[in-house]
């Protein structure tokens, strides 16, 4: 842990084997370290700065994102070349998707939402016509 206002360590939370990357959900609330000699993803809570459970992935797992929705992490597992699905809900791990040799890193990017706009035209009778249309 460190004290970013000092920039100091000030204390360590034991995980599994060899720790290798860190992921925070978007509300803060929840830490996931991918473990790489364990094959495994150590769950934190942030608040009380201990390890809640432990989620089985792939071999090697290098990597780790969640989505900006905070719903949903993935983890890259290099020796596998596939990446594990965890629903960060449930916090178990719900699939696996194959990809090329040796993923190490990931990044998932915000999707922004739709911005309605409306376009208004008139029937030959005179009557408004008002059609939705999403962008984005």
């Amino acid at each position: 842990m460190i004290d970013t206002a000092t920039n100091t360590v000030t204390g360590t939370i034991a995980v599994g084997n060899t720790p290798a990357r860190i992921a925070i959900t978007p509300d803060g609330s929840t830490a996931y370290t991918v473990n790489n000699g364990a094959n495994n993803v150590s769950v934190i809570d942030t608040a009380t700065n201990t390890v809640t459970g432990t989620i089985a992935v792939g071999s090697s797992p290098e990597g780790i994102v969640v989505t900006s929705d905070g719903s949903t992490a993935y983890v890259t597992n290099y020796a596998d070349d596939t990446v594990s699905v965890i629903d960060i809900a449930t916090n178990t791990a719900t699939g696996t998707i194959g990809v090329g040799a040796g993923p190490l890193a990931i990044a998932s990017l915000p999707c922004p939402a739709p911005t309605p706009t409306t376009t208004t035209t008139t029937t030959p009778s005179g009557d408004p016509v008002v059609t939705p249309k999403f962008t984005g």
